[in-house]
């Protein structure tokens, strides 16, 4: 009896976390599944390789290959993915730790419904905001064409009579939460991807895609922006935004000195409601995400006033997940602020 108790304790301690990134390893670039994979922390280029792997026992990450992966969430006890891309000055141990956070709160919220997993492309925290910003602007443009040959990769998955008979296919539903810069990453993702490798437009992928104090100009979603194939590849968009989020008015700063004066989505919401597809929410996190984030402001989407319990941000994403409907109790609603 005192062996199996440890046994399970030992299985519990001993989490894992599956992740996809570009960042270059300090082993080889050729991709071999089963293999010890290290970040090279010291290189902040983007790779044209993609990575998919595992952490496993909150150090030690191990390569699996995109087939295994994929077989591996297929397999998950959970119903649902949430797919997250993180935003800018962040190094894996940050991602890891933030994903570690939101996943607990979804597990105590509902057990084996969603199951999150990091994009982690490469930032540069070496000095300054301002010079960080800049570099990691230019790291979520060219992170663009990797993270288009995972999507690729994973149509390809799906239509697999192989990896999804008939009879057996994967019924798991897709959302994506894109966080500041990371929603800069998401809308060029899509428009690489539309680009080069698509005929017919970009497929409807994503159950719920949630843009957290998103660090791009508030028309990004207006019809005719490069934004806009988010709300196409989307059942429902959903943007959450503050106008005393800290961390957005140091990129403003940093816009402005290059030239670039429009508004930041993550700030305003999307400048014009009636410019936006239908399927574009609105919610409004001013009067709560300094009291979750403080000072900053931005990193409000996880826990509320107190770490490991859920803020109103939170349960509001959560509940999105499991109706698949922004405001369920009004399906005509586009917009709402959040108050404790």
């Amino acid at each position: 009896m005192l062996m199996t108790q440890a046994i399970v304790l030992f299985l519990r301690e001993e989490s894992v976390m599956l992740f996809i990134t570009n960042r270059f390893p300090k082993q080889s670039i050729r991709s071999r599944s089963g293999r010890k994979f290290d970040f090279d922390l010291d290189n902040n280029a983007s790779s044209n390789s993609v990575f998919f792997c595992e952490q496993v026992g909150g150090k030690n990450c191990v390569e699996l290959g995109s087939t295994p992966f994929m077989a591996r969430l297929k397999s998950s006890g959970y119903r649902q993915l949430l797919i997250y891309i993180h935003g800018f000055s962040n190094l894996p141990e940050d991602v890891f730790d933030a994903v570690e956070e939101f996943q607990k709160l979804c597990d105590k919220a509902r057990a084996n419904e969603v199951l999150v997993v990091p994009m982690i492309w490469p930032c540069d925290n070496d000095r300054g905001i301002v010079e960080d910003y800049w570099d990691d602007q230019k790291a979520a443009d060219s992170s663009a064409f990797s993270f288009a040959r995972v999507l690729g990769k994973f149509l390809e998955w799906r239509s697999s009579d192989k990896q999804n008979p008939q009879d057996d296919p994967c019924l798991k539903r897709i959302n994506v939460l894109a966080h500041s810069m990371g929603n800069r990453v998401l809308r060029e993702t899509l428009s690489v991807w539309n680009r080069y490798d698509l005929a017919d437009g970009v497929p409807l992928l994503f159950r719920n895609t949630f843009l957290v104090a998103a660090d791009i100009v508030n028309e990004s979603l207006h019809h005719g922006h490069p934004g806009e194939l988010i709300s196409h590849a989307s059942r429902n968009v959903i943007v959450y935004h503050a106008s005393d989020d800290l961390a957005l008015r140091a990129s403003k700063v940093s816009n402005l000195k290059n030239k670039i004066a429009s508004r930041r989505l993550g700030h305003t919401g999307p400048e014009d409601m009636n410019k936006t597809p239908a399927n574009v929410y609105s919610v409004d996190c001013d009067d709560v995400n300094n009291l979750y984030d403080f000072p900053k402001g931005h990193s409000y989407f996880r826990s509320g006033t107190e770490k490991g319990k859920p803020g109103l941000v939170f349960q509001h994403i959560f509940e999105c997940i499991l109706s698949g409907r922004a405001f369920p109790g009004d399906e005509r609603r586009k917009s709402s602020i959040l108050r404790e």
